[in-house]
């Protein structure tokens, strides 16, 4: 705190001062919110196949794109509107609870990102068989009418205390609000669309059906922790005040500040425990660490300190973090095996039982200064007992959101698949929402190999068989043999060693996967083992000339042969003609 008596400085310019302050770090830290949509997007992208990869980045910029404008026009005078009435106050106008001003205005938008987060938490659940148009619908109900109902029970900041923070309810920066609220929603919806095809077998049994990129998920993940740092430590959005009516004349303190350091540390120990949690439990069951595993226990470790980050100490962080983690592989294989709802990002563990465990469990560690729900917690300071009425708001006011949530997600998901436009048809899904919402595919240069795309036609061989013939022409010898050799990865430099020294330099590699007699083995995704028939293999194709095939041959068996099954085949085919585009060569001229 800071006499500033004795300062030349009007109170008038102390206090504009101290508004310019208030106003930047809030801006700042709805910037990291928001740069958390980036975030959700790889992170849900990289869990989904590459067929559905361009519909969930549409989602969650549709997710902003509807949802803000709705929670401007109707979502934030909604959730005045709620606060105000069940406390018997009166609301603060329909377009926002507050003012006009430059900083009324960013707090509005602070809020706004608040509400798209929760609200794009959903789109992972639901992915890889929601229409686009149910999805838009309910982003739509969930920022105008959904959301703020929550919002305005616990933070409202119009006149009067909301229902639920009256009672004593605690959730600092939305660890139930937000993640809790949008892990019970997606959970529903995803009951209520009902799973994946394919996902499970007739008798009950689990198909694990990979995403396609790790990297991209873990890429998300991180994404994700940067800006969770606006989301916990903005939320702690008042910088320093102006006291223009102290004795002593004006002085100014640290507001929100006073305790910032504490979230901040609170928010990177439960970060690195969730990791870690997640990680033993996945040891613990399958003797492997799951990434994937460990980069929702990362989430999941946010989540639980999240609603608490205020109030509780770093052992609590440490603790509640852990915890957090370690519930996640146990909770989704609960949801997936038990409940047979198909949770596609593992959303609900993630955000909603993190988040209700968090919240439920922090009044063990919580720091009595700045505390205004409860006193020191039965670990904080070495206390050995805690009133079990700490406990109580915690757990009505979960309940009454989880009510809330539950009914008003059902109230729009039930109705739009009793209508048919809740889901794609099969055909849709099978072929994937890229192709059937957007008219896309994300990895076009990959192409589809079930497409002929250069006109080719069937010739018709001996007897009744036929094969497709890419020219549509008619076979011809030449002096020209195309050596297409299938290897492992890890011998190809020793393969285009061997050429080089037969004098045949010039070869084409692609990647590529197949199965041949290598026996199959095993993958794991979130914990989950599948099969893996499929090999990485290397294709190297050589056209060769002058140097006798025999000898191109030989040179690629001997480098690339391990003595272990899987070292591959190689084929040799005639080529009927050549053609080197700079010179026009033809034949084996052109090779």
């Amino acid at each position: 705190m800071i006499d500033v008596s004795a300062l030349s400085v009007a109170p008038s310019d102390l206090e504009t001062l101290a508004t310019g302050m208030n106003l930047l770090w809030a801006l700042v830290a709805t910037f990291l919110i928001f740069f958390m949509h980036a975030g959700f997007a790889m992170l849900e992208a990289g869990q989904v196949r590459s067929k559905n990869v361009a519909n969930q980045l549409t989602k969650n910029m549709l997710t902003w794109a509807v949802g803000v404008v709705v929670f401007f026009v109707i979502g934030m005078g909604a959730a005045n509107y709620v606060g105000a009435t069940v406390v018997g106050a009166d609301a603060a106008g329909p377009l926002s609870m507050f003012g006009v001003g430059s900083y009324d205005w960013t707090m509005w938008l602070f809020s706004a990102v608040f509400a798209m987060t929760a609200a794009t938490i959903v789109s992972g659940a639901v992915a890889g068989r929601a229409r686009l148009r149910a999805y838009v619908t309910y982003t739509f109900v969930l920022a105008a009418v959904i959301y703020p109902v929550v919002n305005g029970l616990v933070w409202n900041a119009g006149t009067g205390v909301p229902l639920l923070t009256d009672f004593g309810y605690h959730d600092f920066a939305g660890g139930m609000v937000v993640h809790g609220f949008g892990g019970v929603a997606a959970l529903t919806a995803a009951w209520i669309l009902g799973p994946r095809l394919d996902r499970y077998d007739d008798d009950g049994n689990v198909n694990v059906i990979p995403g396609h990129s790790l990297t991209v998920a873990v890429l998300g993940t991180l994404i994700l922790c940067f800006g969770w740092f606006g989301f916990n430590v903005g939320t702690a959005a008042t910088v320093v005040t102006v006291d223009t009516a102290a004795e002593a004349g004006s002085i100014v303190a640290l507001a929100d500040f006073s305790y910032v350091g504490g979230v901040a540390v609170v928010t990177a120990l439960g970060m690195g425990l969730g990791a870690i949690g997640a990680g033993v439990v996945s040891y613990g069951s399958n003797g492997k660490v799951d990434t994937l595993y460990v980069a929702n226990g990362m989430l999941a470790g946010l989540v639980g300190v999240t609603g608490p980050t205020d109030v509780i100490t770093p052992v609590g962080a440490i603790a509640i973090g852990f915890l957090a983690g370690a519930q996640l592989p146990i909770v989704f294989g609960f949801v997936e095996k038990t409940l047979k709802i198909d949770d596609v990002c593992a959303v609900f563990p993630v955000h909603g039982s993190a988040g209700i465990l968090g919240l439920v469990l922090y009044p063990l560690w919580s720091n009595a200064e700045g505390a205004t729900v409860v006193g020191d917690g039965l670990v904080a300071g070495g206390i050995l007992s805690v009133e079990a009425s700490a406990f109580v708001p915690q757990i009505v006011g979960i309940s009454v959101i989880t009510v809330v949530t539950v009914a008003l997600t059902a109230a729009v998901w039930g109705p739009l698949k009793l209508l048919g436009q809740a889901r794609v048809t099969p055909d849709h899904e099978r072929d994937g929402l890229d192709s059937a919402e957007h008219g896309v595919d994300t990895y076009p240069e990959f192409g589809d190999p079930t497409v002929a795309t250069d006109g080719g036609a069937m010739v018709e061989q001996s007897g009744d068989s036929t094969s497709m013939r890419a020219d549509g022409g008619e076979t011809t010898g030449t002096d020209v043999e195309l050596v297409v050799a299938i290897i492992r990865p890890g011998r190809l430099e020793a393969v285009k060693t061997a050429l080089a020294k037969i004098g045949a330099p010039s070869l084409t590699v692609t990647d590529v996967s197949g199965r041949g007699s290598q026996p199959a083995k095993t993958g794991q995704w979130r914990g989950e083992e599948y099969a893996v028939d499929l090999h990485k293999k290397v294709k190297v194709e050589v056209a060769v000339a002058e140097v006798p095939t025999e000898e191109a041959v030989t040179a690629i068996a001997n480098a690339a042969d391990t003595g272990d099954p899987g070292d591959g085949k190689i084929f040799v085919m005639p080529v009927i003609d050549a053609l080197q585009v700079r010179t026009g060569k033809t034949g084996s001229d052109a090779v």
